[in-house]
């Protein structure tokens, strides 16, 4: 699912659960992360929410509501939210890394790393690189199997999670490579805006194939060495399934199963408790060489829109440059900021997901946003 928006809504706030450390700002950043929580919480449809803030090296972390109406379980910190297409942000973090270790150049053609010849992976004789994978540049469809991209289009239909368990139930890697070679390129490369979660399960695979070893691996031993992250998973152990938030569905009250693991996951299917967020987001506003790396401004597509590695750069005079990714599965949505003007980090998510959802969450934390800028100073 796409960056900008979806939503819907709800209503329940029941319990406030906020973690703060240190005197000067811890008045005023949990003040606005409830009032967040509240107004996101007016909304239709919507059973809880958690936010993770770092700001100034501080950390806060909130939860409210009812994961299930009526049943008073809220979210707490060992909950396992699917934060989506925010898994996104990670892949590209690894190929940052790679490129600045010698062991890829984002003008690699993909066919290097590719397991057979696709030369359907050109435009006017001009080879899909990885730079423009990263970019959404590349021309390539927004997912394979090609089929669930007509199931996206009636995002919100109560068969939607159903059809994508069936499309996926039996998809590996072996059906994805089969599948690239009917992908059709239409150019011009490195220009065109085009979201594509299949060109980013091309970068989990280019990662395997430079490192030797999984992708998932790869991914859980760099956030384990760099980010001190234990508890963020692409596939749930058995042990830890109670732990996953139960989630709904467009306006369907009742709950939906998890999003289906695609090929390599990389596009989508992460799962992260809050504490992990907290440490992503201190990952994200550290001066560490890869994280510099990933948010360098690769495509300009407008004065106030540029993207990175998979990163969403805006501008403004309130947030300055600042990098954004939503994120969205059948069952949830949420949304990461990273404002290095004011040094501040922030990870929203709630356990629906519907048309309005994403809206719902930018209208919520605006506030946030605008306490933010009236500390500076301080």
């Amino acid at each position: 699912m796409k960056k900008r928006s979806v939503a819907i809504a709800g209503m329940m706030l029941v319990l406030a659960a906020c973690k703060t450390t240190g005197p000067a700002p811890a008045r005023d950043i949990p003040t606005a992360m409830n009032q967040a929580a509240t107004t996101l919480l007016q909304s239709r449809l919507l059973h809880a929410t958690s936010i993770a803030v770092v700001y100034r090296g501080e950390e806060f972390i909130l939860h409210r509501g009812e994961l299930e109406t009526g049943k008073s379980n809220p979210p707490d910190d060992s909950t396992l939210y699917e934060i989506g297409s925010v898994s996104k942000t990670f892949v590209g973090l690894l190929l940052a890394n790679a490129v600045l270790e010698g062991k890829a150049t984002l003008d690699d053609p993909i066919q290097k790393y590719l397991p057979s010849a696709y030369p359907n992976l050109q435009s006017d004789g001009r080879p899909v690189r990885l730079r423009h994978l990263v970019t959404h540049t590349s021309g390539m469809p927004g997912m394979l199997p090609l089929q669930v991209n007509e199931v996206l289009r009636d995002f919100t239909a109560h068969a939607t999670p159903a059809k994508l368990n069936a499309a996926y139930a039996d998809y590996g890697q072996p059906q994805f490579w089969q599948d690239l070679h009917t992908v059709s390129i239409k150019g011009p490369l490195g220009k065109d805006y085009a979201y594509s979660s299949a060109g980013t399960e091309l970068v989990a695979h280019t990662l395997e194939k430079i490192h030797g070893a999984p992708y998932e691996s790869l991914l859980a031993e760099f956030l384990a060495r760099e980010a001190g992250m234990h508890d963020t998973w692409l596939r749930l152990r058995a042990q830890d399934a109670n732990r996953l938030a139960p989630g709904y569905h467009s306006d369907n009250p009742v709950g939906t199963t998890p999003m289906p693991l695609l090929p390599w996951g990389a596009a989508g299917a992460l799962k992260a408790t809050m504490p992990e967020m907290v440490k992503y987001l201190r990952l994200q506003l550290s001066n560490h060489p890869a994280v510099t790396e990933s948010h360098k401004p690769l495509v300009r597509f407008a004065e106030d829109f540029s993207i990175g590695y998979f990163w969403n750069i805006g501008q403004s005079s309130q947030l300055g440059t600042h990098y954004v990714h939503h994120g969205g599965v059948p069952r949830a949505q949420c949304y990461l900021y990273l404002v290095p003007k004011y040094q501040l980090g922030v990870f929203i998510i709630t356990n629906q997901s519907g048309d309005a959802t994403a809206n719902a969450m930018e209208r919520a934390l605006a506030p946030l946003f605008d306490r933010v800028e009236s500390m500076q100073g301080r």
